[in-house]
């Protein structure tokens, strides 16, 4: 019983270390050319996410190299799918709105009261959790092997690759006039983290190469799915050329920098 309370503590200190960026999105430099870069670096980060999750997954989908695994894939793609298109369908779920001339203002008051970016921190919060949730799995099953060296890397390297993680969750507020209350962006953060403890008391009880499979494959559609309405949100039209011009720049170098902190980070 101690060893498994000692399991969970550590896997909640793994899970919840996205809350120690709450201050940085909270700060008063988190809006213009700020928010701008701290939006790019989460996308940068989210896209190492995606390589980071298949690179897990795939040793089990070609263990011969070249050759994949028929079945695997299949879960794969499958898994793959359902993630996908089921954020696309809650993504475009249909918003209530006044017939006639009143759904532009009702349209204006929902993007400026902050539905419409609560919507969008929802799904990145899902697609995050789903990732974290196959962290939590391969953290149980290294507990359960007792390999403490690989214990100690996996730690280290999930809980400051977490803590990066709450800026694409909040990136929907950056920049805007949107409310962001803090029981708000607590609960959109317990989405995200949260599933790393669920993933975690699994993977120390059971797991599988299947299980893992649809896993990694659920978070990896989830990613690349919210990766989409983030990369809108990045290149909309500016009010002239030039300004759009030097939003791009910072947008390609965020996005790099992004991908290289979770990279360093995972490298720790």
């Amino acid at each position: 019983m101690g060893d498994f309370l000692l399991f969970m503590a550590l896997t909640a200190a793994m899970g919840l270390a996205i809350f120690l960026s709450m201050p940085i999105v909270y700060s008063k430099r988190a809006q213009g050319r700020w928010a701008t870069g701290l939006n790019a670096a989460a996308i940068g980060i989210l896209v190492f996410l995606l390589a980071d999750v298949f690179s897990d997954v795939s040793p089990i989908l070609y263990p011969s190299g070249y050759v994949a695994n028929l079945g695997y894939s299949v879960a794969f793609a499958i898994a793959f799918v359902v993630a996908f298109l089921g954020l696309y369908f809650v993504d475009n779920l249909p918003r209530t709105a006044p017939r006639g001339s009143r759904v532009l203002a009702s349209a204006d008051a929902a993007a400026s009261s902050g539905a419409v970016p609560r919507r969008t921190a929802l799904i990145i919060a899902l697609g995050i959790g789903l990732q974290n949730l196959t962290e939590g799995l391969v953290f149980g099953v290294n507990w359960t092997l007792g390999a403490l060296g690989i214990l100690a890397v996996v730690f280290v390297g999930f809980f400051l690759q977490n803590v990066t993680e709450g800026f694409p969750i909040a990136s929907p507020f950056l920049g805007t006039n949107a409310r962001r209350g803090v029981a708000m962006m607590t609960g959109l953060f317990l989405v995200g983290g949260l599933p790393t403890l669920i993933g975690g008391a699994v993977g120390y009880f059971w797991s599988s190469n299947l299980f893992l499979v649809i896993f990694d494959a659920l978070a990896i559609g989830a990613i690349a799915y919210v990766i989409l309405p983030m990369l809108q949100v990045a290149f909309r039209q500016l009010e002239s050329r030039e300004a759009s011009i030097r939003r791009n720049r910072l947008v390609y170098l965020g996005v790099m920098v992004g991908f290289a902190l979770g990279f360093v980070v995972n490298a720790v």
